[in-house]
């Protein structure tokens, strides 16, 4: 791999759901080696076939790099079920496990041995990046978080904290500008920047659905309408999952206090199973 990429030669993603197939496409689509990382081979197979499904409608809409093929890109993904067995020369890895604290700290430690010298990155959408630094070198550890769909959205969350160097910073802006994102900076606080505001929103979306004031529809069409959103924030709680929106509410609500308590409807339907498009049924039928 040439040195001459504007993006690590190699990059590992560890978890191969929706965001973790995103992430390996766009590393792809620059120029990385992608090492995928999930749980067993099952897993493993269903995240390289998202990747490629990911890459191949892109391929469609003609939207690879000139010259390249889906072929081309998913020659260079490969997949590991053990993380000791991640390539020790991976220059970043990024990990999009499920929103569990201590689940990070245990990916981030056994990532942080077998990676010597990645930068260990973190797709958290609320959780406090200091403290996924405790116990690591946290000089190595930030936040980089991407918004789903990963191959189409244009932004990127970085989260710093106290122990992160300057230059490393600058080191992974420049690494994600290179994949065509713009970049936003943030300071480690409680649920950064996108995550406080999109849940504050949704969250009274939901609110006015519960008291009657309008049906998802509508508030979705004045949100679209009235303030340019691309999409309305109850069919974007749906695209979420209900279930993730719930846990992070939850987190907000202890260190941010009672506004961000999550309403009654929010957790029947989580309790209902109606978590959003991944069960077919949230605020709207998928």
């Amino acid at each position: 791999m040439s040195d001459e990429l504007a993006v690590p030669p190699r990059v590992a993603v560890i978890g191969g759901g929706t965001m973790g197939a995103g992430i390996a496409h766009v590393f792809l689509a620059a120029g990385s080696a992608v090492v995928l990382a999930e749980a067993d081979a099952a897993r493993a197979e269903t995240g390289r076939a998202a990747v490629a499904a990911s890459v191949g409608k892109a391929q469609d809409r003609g939207k690879l790099p000139e010259g390249a093929t889906a072929a081309d890109l998913l020659g260079r993904l490969t997949t590991v079920v053990d993380l000791a067995d991640l390539p020790a020369d991976t220059g970043l890895v990024i990990e999009a496990v499920p929103e569990d604290i201590a689940l990070k700290q245990r990916v981030l430690g056994e990532v942080a041995k077998a990676c010597p010298d990645a930068v260990l990155a973190s797709n958290t959408s609320s959780l406090s990046i200091t403290a996924l630094a405790g116990g690591l070198p946290g000089e190595r550890v930030l936040g980089m978080h991407f918004f789903n769909p990963v191959p189409v959205q244009a932004l990127v969350e970085l989260v710093h904290h106290a122990g992160l160097p300057a230059e490393r910073l600058a080191r992974v802006r420049g690494w994600a500008e290179a994949l065509g994102k713009t970049v936003i900076e943030v300071r480690d606080s409680p649920g950064f920047a996108t995550s406080r505001l999109g849940v504050a929103v949704g969250l009274e979306a939901i609110r006015m659905v519960e008291e009657g004031v309008a049906s998802p529809e509508h508030i979705d069409t004045g949100m679209r309408l009235g303030y340019g959103w691309p999409m309305g924030p109850l069919r974007l709680t749906d695209l979420v999952g209900l279930d993730v929106r719930l846990s992070i509410a939850e987190h907000l609500t202890r260190e941010l206090g009672d506004r961000f308590t999550p309403p009654r409807l929010l957790r029947d339907k989580v309790a209902k199973g109606e978590l959003g498009r991944k069960s077919g049924q949230g605020f709207f039928t998928w």
